[in-house]
């Protein structure tokens, strides 16, 4: 089997879609080795020289523009995949459009509908393009890849897209080391790790936080660990003013190596999200050892459990309350540590990579039949 991923969420900063398309091409390559191949393009960004060792694939780079390139497929079904990256029997788009293809068959990715719910919360491509195409591309799509039972749900019932076609693929866990005795960290900070942007629902966190200072009582410290979208604007002057000032730091994009040692310094991570396709930092956190504060939408609750607190991303009074007893409660921080820990062990990569296998070997059958 010739597998062709489209590797570019994850060539410059991987955020949640770009660590889960890097995550899993490398997992699925460890137990299918020699079938895979990357592609990239962008007209400034090369690969990393060591990706074809890193994951065990094979790299196709081209100097196309990212934007160029997607009006073309997106808006014209133009070029084929095969006329940039080769043949293939199979061609995977980490998003939720396919990628044009002659003979190959085609397998899109959809982690949430936010881009039909809050079309006017996405960014520019995403707002033109997914809400106008995605109810086609599905219908087309010979298999679907999701990352949680949550997302299959309501593609099916949004998408009328029949379960047999969506296949369930969870992330799995990071190899992180622990912290001892799975302890909440004596003084450390809030974190908030993710891309600055409206779905994120940074301003309800920072009105909990505004709460709290008043209050005057003993508050750690937030950090903002995330690319900046313009949307974060409003957000990253207030945190500059009083009561905020000197409570709340953004710390920008963080990268892959430095991560763990992030959440190590951590009290709790919080995730106060409109709307999540899986939540990736939700499952570093509980990796870690790192209580988890989660709004009770979209697929955070399928992820966390009972191993957090889940709190109704709305209500600033109860993010305010769930911050507070996780900084000041020890022994509630470490029993949320321990469920998180045991949680954490049951994503696992080697599963995710063997439904994929099915997903693409099912998607060639659809793809004959047709």
């Amino acid at each position: 089997m010739k597998i062709l991923v489209d590797y570019r969420p994850a060539l410059r900063e991987r955020t949640g879609v770009g660590e889960y398309v890097h995550r899993l091409i490398q997992a699925y390559c460890a137990a299918y080795p020699g079938e895979t191949t990357v592609f990239t393009s962008s007209w400034k960004d090369r690969p990393d020289p060591e990706l074809a060792a890193t994951l065990g694939a094979r790299v196709v780079d081209r100097r196309v523009p990212v934007g160029l390139l997607n009006l073309l497929w997106h808006r014209a079904g133009w070029p084929p995949i095969e006329a940039l990256a080769g043949e293939a029997d199979v061609v995977h788009a980490p998003h939720p459009l396919l990628i044009p293809a002659r003979r190959a068959a085609q397998v899109i990715t959809i982690h949430d509908l936010f881009f039909l719910t809050h079309r006017d919360s996405t960014r520019a491509e995403i707002r033109r393009d997914y809400a106008d195409l995605a109810v086609d591309h599905a219908k087309r799509a010979h298999a679907i890849v999701t990352s949680t039972e949550h997302g299959r749900s309501i593609i099916h019932a949004e998408l009328s897209v029949p379960l047999d076609r969506i296949y369930l693929c969870p992330p799995g866990a990071p190899a992180w080391t622990p912290r001892s005795a799975a302890s909440a960290a004596p003084g450390g900070y809030v974190l908030f790790v993710g891309t600055l942007e409206p779905r994120k629902n940074v301003g309800a966190l920072l009105d909990a936080y505004e709460l709290l200072i008043g209050r005057r009582r003993p508050v750690p410290e937030l950090l903002l660990a995330g690319k900046a979208t313009p949307a974060a604007d409003p957000w990253l002057q207030r945190i500059q003013r009083s009561p905020l000032s000197g409570h709340v730091r953004h710390l920008g994009y963080v990268a892959d190596d430095q991560r763990e040692r992030l959440y190590a310094g951590a009290r709790a991570v919080v995730m106060p999200s409109l709307d999540e396709g899986f939540g990736f930092p939700a499952l570093e956190a509980m990796s870690a050892g790192v209580p988890v504060i989660a709004a009770n939408r979209g697929s955070l609750p399928e992820v966390v459990g009972d191993a957090g607190w889940l709190v109704d991303p709305t209500d600033r009074e109860a993010l305010a309350c769930a911050i507070d007893t996780v900084a000041t409660d020890d022994a509630a921080a470490a029993r949320a540590a321990s469920a998180g820990l045991a949680r954490a062990a049951t994503f696992t990569w080697t599963r995710a990579a063997a439904t994929l296998h099915r997903a693409y070997t099912d998607a060639i059958a659809r793809r004959a039949a047709r």
